[in-house]
Formats: structure tokens, C-alpha cells, sequence
């Protein structure tokens, strides 16, 4: 080998290592900018309210159990279960919305975008409403379960629509007249239901973090977990599938196993949202867009994590504005999503159409 062959063989590998290093230190900042921000936003979020309670106090009640009853009762059964129920969930729904855009390969797709939520809602009510005629009380899986069907009803419908149509941008027009729908039945149900309980459906079905208890807390980190673990365990398959079909399966990915199984743990992370705190718009495609573009890579393996904690502080930092922008009222949460959601969704369709032209 002569000396020039490896001159160039040196330049190229300490190319590589400075690129690598770089890729690193910014996957780095990233993580470190989104702890900061996630720690931070629990710290406010706990200290804010209509009652001030000091941080000193704060934590006396949250380490050493001790306090006056009504500042415990308002930490451990309102605000704790609140925030972390908005952290989770807030991880589910972009991770959902992640995994819809690696399967219709576009950065627009989304639960809420799709219908996908609000086919969950429209069973969820009509669920609810039934069991309660009934003398019944739905616990938190049965909520979960009938959010589910209706997530798969929904995608099943796209899925009949995606067969017919193969034009993105038609596809999700039928994804919002499908939610609109969905939103339609579920208005008339709640319109004329005659039992006093379902007044609470309103607020719910407009999307709240409101009256979560640890219950709910236990049982979200259960199924969101898991979830999020097999989530994780695909990000192998995922990139491969992300870089063309033909390449995933050359390197052994079924294709049509891993397209049902992105469709179902994206289901499980909408159900769970919908279930619990109704349906919320924006997140699931804001978020991946933001996240990508921080961190300047697609690869699952990097973004799945990042994408999961940029949504527990996007939804924190959403419900924190809900709860103290006109307080004593409070904001539905779709409302502030969409208000800092929907302009990333504007700029991503506004970047599409330059780069075809």
C-alpha cells in the first residue's frame, strides 16, 4: 500500500471519529437539555396553584411524609398524580405518533390527525355511557380496552382507505373526516345520554389531566411501560423499515408482522391517552418533528427515549398553562396543545412543499 493510500485511509478514519464524536456530543446535549427541562418542569408544576406552597414544604411532603393534612392531601392526591400522569401519558401519545409516521412513512401522520383518537373517544363514551345504564362502573383496563377497539376501528378504516387511495396528503384529508365523524357520534351520545354522571364526559372528551388519582398512575405506568419497553425493542426493525422494505427484509425483518405491530403498540399508546385523559392534539406529530430535528438523526434507538421524555415535558409544560393561564378556570388541554402544536405542523407542511418543488 502506498503512502498516499494510507494517508487517505487515516484522513477518512479520523473523519469518521471526529463525525462520530460530534453525532455523540450532540445526542448528549439533547438528553441533558431535555432532563434539565423535564426536572425543572416538575419543580414548577408542584409549586404552582391556587394554594402557595413553599418548596421547603414541598419536599418535607414528598421525602419525609410530614406537613399539614391539607398541604398533603394537595401534593400527594392532586398534584403528584397529575404531573406524572401528564408526563406519561405526554411520552405515550408522541411515541404513538412516532410510530404512525414510520408506518404511513410520513412525518404528518398522528393519532389525532388520523382520527385515531377520536375513534378511542367515540367507544370510550358509548362504553361508558352503556355500563352506567346498566348500574356498572368501568375500571381503568376496561377504559383502556374499549379505547383500544376504538383506535383499531379507526386504523382499520384508513387502512380500507390507504388500499384505494395512495396519495398521502388525500389519505389524511379521510384520517380528519373520519376523526370528525368519530367527534360527531360522540357529541350526540353525550347530547342525550340521561344519566347525571356523564356530565363529567364533557370536560373529558375535550381532553384534561383533571381528577387523576394514583390508581390511574399505577396502571398507566404498567401498560405505558411495558409498551414503551416493547417500543424499544423494535428500534432495530424500525430503522431498517425506515430506510426501505426491500432493506428490512434482506436483513430478515417480516414485514408484515412488524407493520401489525406497529400498528398495535401505537394503539396501546392512543387508548391509554384517550382512556384516561381524552383525546389531545398535536403532540404525537409535533414532538417526533421537534426531537428529530434536535437531535438531527432519525435512528429509533436515539429518538424513541428523547421523543418519550420530550412529550412528558411538552404535555407537563401544556397542562402547567391550562391550570394557570385564567385561573381559577382551566383550559382544556387540546386547546394549549394545539396552540403550540399546530404551528409545527404548519412549518413541517410548509417545508414539504419547498422540498418537492
Amino acid at each position: 500500500m502506498s503512502d498516499n493510500n494510507i494517508a487517505e485511509n487515516n484522513t477518512a478514519v479520523e473523519s469518521f471519529r471526529h463525525e462520530n464524536l460530534r453525532r455523540r456530543s450532540r445526542y448528549t446535549a439533547v438528553f441533558a437539555v431535555l432532563a434539565i427541562a423535564f426536572c425543572v418542569i416538575i419543580v414548577v408544576n408542584i409549586n404552582s396553584g391556587n394554594v402557595n406552597i413553599p418548596i421547603s414544604r414541598i419536599l418535607e411532603i414528598i421525602f419525609k411524609r410530614t406537613g399539614e393534612a391539607k398541604e398533603m392531601d394537595i401534593i400527594w392526591r392532586i398534584r403528584l398524580p397529575r404531573i406524572l400522569m401528564a408526563a406519561m401519558l405526554g411520552g405515550a401519545l408522541s411515541l404513538s405518533g412516532f410510530l404512525l409516521q414510520t408506518f404511513f412513512e410520513n412525518p404528518i401522520a398522528g393519532p389525532f390527525v388520523l382520527g385515531i383518537s377520536s375513534g378511542a373517544k367515540m367507544v370510550v363514551a358509548f362504553t361508558m355511557i352503556f355500563s352506567l345504564s346498566l348500574g356498572y362502573t368501568m375500571n381503568s383496563y376496561s377504559l383502556i380496552a374499549a379505547a383500544f377497539v376504538g383506535s383499531l376501528v379507526s386504523i382499520g378504516f384508513i387502512l380500507l382507505v390507504a388500499r384505494r387511495i395512495k396519495n398521502m396528503a388525500a389519505l389524511l384529508v379521510a384520517g380528519i373526516m373520519i376523526g370528525y365523524i368519530c367527534s360527531a357520534v360522540t357529541d350526540f351520545i353525550v347530547t342525550f345520554a340521561s344519566d347525571s354522571d356523564i356530565v363529567n364526559l364533557h370536560g373529558w372528551s375535550l381532553g384534561s389531566f383533571s381528577g387523576m388519582s394514583w390508581s390511574n398512575v399505577h396502571i398507566t405506568a404498567v401498560v405505558v411501560g411495558i409498551t414503551f419497553v416493547l417500543t424499544f425493542l423494535c428500534s432495530k426493525p424500525i430503522g431498517a423499515y425506515q430506510l426501505g422494505e426491500a432493506y428490512a427484509q434482506s436483513i430478515g425483518v417480516n414485514i408484515k408482522f412488524f407493520r401489525v405491530a406497529l400498528i398495535l403498540l401505537s394503539s396501546i399508546f392512543s387508548a391509554t391517552v384517550t382512556a384516561f385523559a381524552g383525546p389531545i392534539s398535536f403532540v404525537g406529530i409535533a414532538v417526533p418533528f421537534l426531537i428529530k430535528g434536535a437531535l438531527g438523526t432519525s435512528k429509533p434507538i436515539v429518538v424513541i427515549p428523547a421523543t418519550f421524555v420530550g412529550g412528558a415535558v411538552f404535555c407537563m409544560f401544556c397542562d402547567l398553562i391550562a391550570r394557570l393561564a385564567f385561573a381559577p378556570l382551566e383550559l382544556n388541554i387540546s386547546t394549549v396543545t394545539s396552540i403550540f402544536g399546530a404551528p409545527v405542523v404548519i412549518y413541517m407542511m410548509i417545508n414539504r412543499r419547498r422540498g418537492m418543488k
